[in-house]
């Protein structure tokens, strides 16, 4: 299996990497400013708003599969305009494609949201990822969209930093105790995301874990895993913030989970103190 993971050297590309090397996959993945540090990898630069790099790229490495796991966060160049560059270029050449997409494309209206809704974003963040949704559904029918949330996992995701840094009084901020997600282990997520790599699954797929927690929940776990003090992280209301975005999205994964071998574990257990 001859796989590129665009976006390999960020913390969800990392993971991918490392499980496809050990996997005995012919691993290639791109990087903007800085190459992972992994062995067995073939490192490409890339820099995803050059589309004729894009084809470069998948020309020196000619992949069965492609990986998107890129977070342009609301650079719109970036997450809708270069995802659709990245489409196209797959399509063209054949490719199996896997695009991971977000939480974020929903408004948290209804909630729970299973694998058949359609975005109805509030962010710029969102609307880019909807944007890429819409590109892969309609230039690359074939292929898998995943959406995930919040991804935690061995300490490097960017909200076990900020645990970290709230506690220790190194920077501002509050965690909401009414901004609801289903955190994901990184793990987990990136075992299911290379099984559908090497299936021919196509249509949407949510890889979100069992557990529904609000973003000061989430703390509380990460910090009780650490060995941190939990009260010492602030809380706040997102309601009464000037922050847009969804309340409460509960990604309903239990059709896709029927298809995957990979459990996706909750919070409450991958996160459990020891």
């Amino acid at each position: 299996m001859r796989v590129l993971v665009v976006g390999g050297s960020g913390f969800l590309g990392t993971e991918l990497v490392r499980q496809a090397v050990a996997a005995g996959w012919e691993t290639a993945a791109t990087y903007c400013s800085r190459p992972g540090t992994l062995p067995g990898v073939t490192w490409h630069e890339l820099d995803l708003r050059a589309p004729g790099r894009v084809d470069e790229v998948l020309a020196e490495v000619v992949p069965l599969a492609v990986i998107n796991a890129t977070s342009g966060g609301s650079d719109w160049t970036v997450t809708a305009d270069a995802a659709f560059h990245l489409v196209a270029a797959t399509a063209k050449r054949g490719c199996r494609l896997v695009h991971v997409s977000s939480d974020a494309v929903f408004s948290g209206v209804r909630i729970h949201y299973d694998e058949a809704r359609l975005p109805d974003p509030l962010t710029p963040y969102g609307a880019a990822k909807a944007t890429a949704e819409t590109a892969v559904r309609l230039l690359a029918p074939t292929a898998a969209i995943v959406r995930t949330s919040l991804i935690v996992g061995h300490g490097g995701s960017a909200h076990e930093r900020m645990v970290h840094a709230l506690v220790a009084g190194t920077r501002d901020g509050v965690l909401f105790t009414d901004d609801i997600r289903c955190p994901v282990h990184v793990d987990d997520l990136a075992s299911a995301v290379r099984e559908l790599a090497a299936s021919d699954q196509a249509g949407t797929f949510h890889l979100a874990g069992t557990d529904a927690l609000s973003r000061h929940e989430l703390g509380v776990l990460i910090a009780r895993r650490d060995g941190l003090d939990a009260s010492r992280l602030p809380t706040g209301r997102r309601a009464d913030s000037r922050m847009p975005g969804a309340l409460d999205v509960r990604l309903d994964g239990t059709a896709t989970q029927q298809l995957v071998r990979t459990r996706l574990r909750g919070a409450r257990e991958f996160l459990r103190a020891g």
